[in-house]
């Protein structure tokens, strides 16, 4: 059952404005701490994971390491072909749409009978502010 409560409504309005972004549930509780308006961490883990059953979220998790990411994806969800790339000097993570990693995983997936999971897929590298 879908209801909705003024923590959730708050959590769906910020989380509309990062349409297409990663963000962290610690990143979504520093938000919300510094509008005057703290929710607490269970109730932001149990409102994100709700979202992420719903569909509405979807949750990456990139390595042991990195807290899971959520990109909000609202009621139109897109498969666009996506990579995760992982800057090694300042930990940023760039979630990045490209057709040609889409050609990358046909290749992969028909000459070596192998389909990638972009869900769970990280290039390491250097970020554009690292370099």
């Amino acid at each position: 059952m879908k209801y909705k409560t003024k923590h959730k409504e708050a959590l769906m309005e910020y989380l509309e404005t990062r349409r297409g972004k990663h963000i962290t549930v610690a990143e979504i509780r520093a938000h919300f701490e510094g509008q005057g308006e703290p929710i607490g961490t269970t109730t932001l883990y149990r409102q994100v994971d709700a979202l992420v059953r719903e569909g509405v979220l979807r949750k990456y998790i990139v390595d042991e390491n990195s807290a899971a990411c959520f990109e909000y994806v609202g009621d139109q969800p897109t498969d666009a072909p996506f990579v995760h790339c992982k800057c090694e000097r300042c930990g940023r993570l760039l979630h990045i749409r490209c057709g040609q990693f889409e050609d990358m995983q046909k290749h992969i997936s028909g000459e070596h009978d192998f389909t990638v999971d972009p869900r769970r897929t990280v290039l390491y590298g250097l970020c554009a502010d690292c370099k």
